[in-house]
């Protein structure tokens, strides 16, 4: 499978060429070019998959890790090196078909949408630059070659959410992402030298071979502030995790990355940056579940607390965009909750497997929702919903597909969210009661919400639009189709018997009592936001008004931003960097320019000692030869 670098190596070029020519070439060449290009790795994908999964993938009823391509980049020590290459496993494998698959449907989508924009070449060359970052972080045999593209997804994200540089808004948004995912990748950095230190490798597949043996004895012992070492790593690890997926507290930035672009948005959300979080835990699995479970049960709360709270603030959101944003944290935050719940092997690991599930399935039904989002906004030109209603006669594909994309991610049978959604309360009711019943409760904000959205959109009364509103185009259409379809059948794959803890397949089945409650919720929480949106109402104004303080606090987003802007300016700048930018002024600063000044005055004192004057010169010459033979006469 030597062929598999192809699937790194074009999106790179297609970056190269489209930054450094695309602007020769007339805007819908650039963008068929790119298009074509990630149509080519998505053949690319599903090839390997097949290949994978069908052909050389399994031994002895367990899936086993390819490594194709691979070479030595640098070397530190006899045992410590960073290699660079191509790891290919049951989770790396189907997160080449979600990526190839969602970043094709963007491409095709931003065709129609991006359509007349300035920068159409450099967004498509920034669309290549994150596709890469992406493909090459989930395929890297080692935790450093994985931060290079962690960092690159990054960079990517910036250059994305900043694509409109001239709005002051998008400026603030892309610096805001950037800051606080180099803030936790600061402490993902730290976990890699902490747990490269000890185990003296980089590499995936030592780390992680034989239950993560070589970590739990490599750490033996090492405590500090009373945990041990292997645990801070791996939390500082999940730190990293933790920003780039939005987890509480970090999750403030991925609100206002709705800045971009809207497809932009729905490959951020769905396919590549958020569930970079997701995936390395999944990674790291065996290391956290045999060298800190309790990191793991850290993981779990932080997952199931970030669900509520930001389904909690998704209720009262009135931007479309943003509204799909807190939906993303999340449902993150659930396949986040589903991998501290887990357990190792068979159905132990229902939590493992249900997470990947829920990951795949939520990237075609979260992508379908951001593009059928876009569809509207190109429609009416707001994100408001106020500006919206009564879209269903006007927009019938975007909104039949956008309310199949609802049903899936409330979880109603037979879509694809049911499933993988079911799975994940079941591995929760069967460890961990507290937060099965917290998941539940989100299941039916989450119903409730979505169809909110869907009906304040495309039902709740009339509208005077200025211009009436008409369905998108056939790029833009056909995409949200694609997206559709896997968002009805995705759910039916065997799941379990390609991905799995242990790397062992096993039988998955429904859990009755699990998906009866889940499903409850569900149609509770449709039947509550058909009766508040379906139809212009008093009823929502009456309730918030009702419950005045909550709605507040929600609607504000409980005031995260503020807290951390106080910690920022007040705390962080006023007490730790201007005291630092005082000491680095005076001090540093200080005794380097006095060292400058003795030193030029000093200079300026003996200068005439080299004046290249020859008289004086002999002038000196002759009174040294006098003092020296006075010396002589009067000493010898």
């Amino acid at each position: 499978m030597e062929y598999s670098i192809l699937i790194l190596i074009t999106p790179f070029v297609l970056f190269l060429f489209l930054g450094l020519v695309g602007g020769k070439l007339k805007p819908n060449l650039a963008g068929i070019i790119g298009t074509l290009g990630m149509g080519f790795c998505s053949v690319l994908a599903y090839s390997i998959a097949y290949q994978y999964f069908f052909v050389i993938g399994k031994t002895a009823d367990t899936w086993q890790s390819v490594i194709p391509f691979s070479f030595e980049w640098l070397r530190f020590t006899e045992l410590l090196h960073i290699d660079l290459g191509i790891l290919l496993d049951p989770i790396s494998v189907m997160m080449l078909v979600v990526i190839t698959t969602v970043s094709l449907m963007v491409h095709i989508y931003s065709l129609g949408y991006m359509h007349g924009e300035d920068g159409f070449q450099r967004y498509y060359a920034f669309l290549s630059l994150f596709s890469f970052s992406m493909l090459g972080l989930v395929v890297a045999t080692n935790i450093f070659q994985m931060y290079i593209f962690w960092e690159l997804v990054g960079v990517s994200s910036y250059s994305l959410i900043g694509f409109y540089y001239q709005k002051p808004s998008a400026v603030r948004a892309s610096k805001k992402a950037f800051i606080v995912t180099r803030f936790a990748d600061l402490g993902f950095l730290v976990g890699i030298l902490i747990l490269s230190y000890y185990t003296k490798t980089f590499d995936f597949a030592a780390l992680t071979a034989n239950n993560a043996e070589l970590v739990t004895t490599s750490f033996a012992g090492g405590t500090f502030m009373g945990l041990s070492l292997v645990s801070w790593a791996l939390a500082l690890i999940f730190m990293g995790g933790a920003g780039k997926s939005a987890m509480f507290p970090l999750h403030i930035w991925l609100p206002d990355a709705m800045e971009g672009p809207t497809p932009v948005s729905a490959l951020i959300h769905a396919a590549t940056m958020v569930v970079a979080g997701v995936f390395l835990v999944a990674r790291l699995f065996p290391v956290y579940i045999f060298g800190a479970p309790e990191v793991l049960t850290m993981i779990a709360y932080i997952g199931a607390f970030t669900a509520l709270f930001a389904a909690v603030i998704a209720i009262t959101q009135t931007d479309i965009k943003r509204v799909l944003a807190f939906s993303t944290i999340s449902q993150i935050a659930y396949m986040m909750a589903a991998l501290g719940v887990s357990g190792y092997g068979d159905h132990d690991g229902l939590g493992y497997m249900s997470s990947m599930f829920h990951l795949f399935t939520h990237a075609f039904f979260k992508a379908l929702l951001f593009l059928g989002a876009g569809s509207v906004i190109h429609a009416v030109h707001s994100n408001e919903m106020k500006d919206m209603g009564g879209l269903h006669k006007y927009m019938k594909i975007t909104s039949i597909t956008f309310f199949i994309a609802c049903l899936a991610i409330a979880g109603i049978p037979p879509f694809s969210g049911f499933f993988s959604k079911d799975e994940i309360l079941a591995a929760a009711f069967h460890n961990q009661p507290l937060i099965f019943w917290t998941l539940w409760v989100v299941a039916g904000l989450t119903a409730f919400y979505m169809f909110r959205l869907y009906f304040g959109v495309f039902f709740n009364g009339k509208r005077d639009y200025h211009h009436k509103p008409h369905e998108s185009g056939f790029t833009m259409a056909l995409p949200l189709i694609i997206l559709a379809v896997f968002s009805i059948f995705t759910g039916f794959i065997p799941f379990s018997e390609y991905i799995s803890s242990d790397g062992k397949p096993f039988d998955m089945h429904i859990d009755m009592t699990v998906a009866t409650l889940s499903v409850v919720a569900a149609i509770v929480g449709i039947a509550v936001a058909y009766v508040l949106y379906f139809k212009d109402s008093e009823k929502p104004a009456m309730l918030a008004n009702r419950f005045k303080g909550l709605y507040t606090l929600s609607i504000n987003k409980f005031y995260l931003d503020e807290v951390w802007l106080f910690v920022t300016k007040k705390v962080i700048f006023n007490c730790i960097s201007r005291p630092i930018a005082w000491f680095d002024k005076q001090v540093i600063d200080g005794t380097m320019d006095n060292i400058a000044n003795v030193t030029q005055k000093v200079s300026h004192r003996v200068r005439f000692l080299q004046s290249g004057h020859t008289q004086r010169y002999i002038a000196f010459f002759v009174m040294g030869a006098i003092l020296i033979a006075i010396a002589v006469f009067i000493f010898v």
